[in-house]
């Protein structure tokens, strides 16, 4: 019997990496932000705005970046995007005013959009479903990971050679995953290094097979639309992305605003609850859920177990509110954020193992569109609290409450993990779709 091809877990590495550096150009913006708000002169209101730029084109084209991987498959959009991230992070370098900069961060949301729906994908294709939770925690808890590196170094970066170069160091490292991406990735049935045994043992454990696409991709998208299982998925994921996109963009600034750090000092404390959830995501989101799987346990309890005690435990953020000590706050967000890392490669597997044939790039893009409306949402909302209020507490109260939604969401719409049926076999039959 063939073995599984061990240059996957190469492939998932890649991945991770990939996201890791596209990581670094959203939070470059962060770590620069006070910087940025003293040499432009901008309001509480105008840096949420600032912040949330990315996010506008990043959500808006992420049901359309799915359809076109569904398309033209994760090789060649991927190294588009790659290319284009560069140049994007390369123009912020090069901005010199409010709205250069602005413009600049829509288009890294425009070259970054097919990122996590790719990386979903590839991992479909890559891996069985026994792997599925640790190959995709891989790739994910890089989300977090960048922090642990990217705060720290983007900050260093900034404080010696002003915040131009935050932005010039990611675009090189930008440049840099192109190549890697250009050189490396290929599909299973491209990939010199996997034989045929081996790609038919991978479709055999559960691995998406190549090249299937059943429908449109608006007749696609229009019957995930009416499936509970999607909106399910796609509001809980959206609870969980409003919480980590409010920490993303404003933990820096919490720490220098109301607890008088400077910005080197802000970026060493920022890097501890991201830390926690890298170890979390990895640990619990990932080893845990395949480990709980292989020994038997049902899929469907194990990982939805895993989701809504993840975002129960990023409830706790609510901590952070009621107090002044900055270790006391960084203690809570830590708790909160590794739960939520613990929930979040499980979000990330599902559209691979719900999504029917020819469908998993079009539900990660639904899912991660309702993800990122939520990364426009959270900072100009936070804004808005901040410059009404002059206080962060009202922000994790709303934090919290969001995640209590999206829990509910999970709760009552998700069901049973298992695979939505074809469209053209559901609707030929002139039965309603299932729910």
């Amino acid at each position: 019997m063939a073995e599984l091809p061990p240059v996957r877990w190469g492939i998932a590495g890649l991945l991770g990496t990939g996201v890791l550096i596209n990581y670094f150009d959203r939070i470059a913006l962060s770590v620069a932000g006070p910087r940025l708000e003293q040499s432009f002169g901008l309001s509480p209101i105008q840096l949420g705005v600032l912040f949330s730029a990315f996010f506008w084109s990043y959500a808006l084209l992420q049901v359309p970046a799915g359809a076109l991987l569904d398309r033209l498959g994760v090789t060649r959009i991927g190294r588009w995007s790659a290319f284009l991230w560069a140049l994007a992070s390369a123009l912020t370098a090069c901005a010199g005013s409010f709205a250069g900069i602005f413009l600049a961060r829509v288009l890294l949301g425009v070259a970054e959009a097919p990122g996590f729906p790719a990386s979903s994908k590839a991992t479909g294709y890559w891996f069985p479903r026994a792997e599925r939770g640790l190959s995709t925690a891989m790739f994910d808890a890089a989300t977090k990971f960048s922090n642990v590196v990217g705060i720290p170094l983007v900050a260093l970066a900034i404080v010696h050679f002003g915040w131009r170069w935050g932005f010039w160091l990611v675009a090189a490292l930008s440049c840099g995953y192109f190549v890697a991406f250009w050189r490396l990735y290929r599909d299973p049935s491209a990939h010199r290094a996997v034989t045929a045994e081996q790609r038919a043992r991978l479709i055999q454990r559960g691995a998406t097979p190549e090249g299937q696409h059943s429908a449109s991709s608006v007749r696609m998208l229009g019957y995930l639309l009416r499936q509970r299982k999607v909106w399910g998925l796609s509001l809980g994921f959206a609870a969980y992305g409003y919480c980590f996109f409010f920490f993303l963009t404003w933990l820096p600034g919490y720490l220098v605003q109301t607890q008088h750090m400077d910005l080197l000092a802000s970026g060493r404390l920022a890097a501890i609850p991201w830390a926690c959830a890298s170890l979390s995501g990895l640990l619990v989101g990932g080893r845990l859920i395949d480990h709980l799987i292989a020994k038997g346990h049902d899929e469907t309890r194990v990982r939805k177990g895993v989701l809504l005690g993840g975002l129960c435990t990023g409830v706790v953020v609510v901590g952070a509110m009621f107090t002044s000590d900055p270790i006391v706050a960084i203690t809570w967000i830590s708790i909160a954020l590794s739960g939520l890392a613990a929930a979040s490669p499980v979000c990330w597997s599902l559209p691979s193992l719900i999504a029917p044939k020819g469908g998993v790039g079009t539900l990660g893009g639904v899912m991660n569109f309702a993800n990122n409306m939520m990364g426009v949402v959270a900072p100009i909302v936070t804004g808005y609290i901040l410059s009404t209020t002059h206080s962060f507490a009202g922000a994790f109260a709303v934090a919290g409450l969001v995640l209590l939604a999206g829990i509910v969401s999970i709760v009552f719409l998700l069901g049973r993990i298992e695979p939505l049926p074809e469209p053209r076999a559901t609707l030929s039959a002139g039965a309603r779709p299932v729910q």
